[in-house]
């Protein structure tokens, strides 16, 4: 699955969100800086509101 996310700007933010998505349960966590996307295997476990709550409480916002 893949999610679009604002409010990156450096490694350093590409970095929190890829944690915010591993602490939640979430595999193949991968988060392209130049592409503003994040990419990972999906988990019946882990809502998309969990992810977008994830995603804020990082400082950032999905799209």
């Amino acid at each position: 699955m893949e999610i679009k996310i604002n409010g990156m700007s450096c490694k350093h933010c590409a970095a929190k969100v890829e944690n915010a998505l591993k602490d939640l349960g979430l595999k193949k966590v991968k988060v392209d800086l130049e592409s503003n996307q994040a990419s990972f295997k999906e988990n019946d476990k882990v809502t998309e509101a969990m992810i977008k709550e994830a995603v804020q409480s990082a400082g950032y916002e999905v799209a």
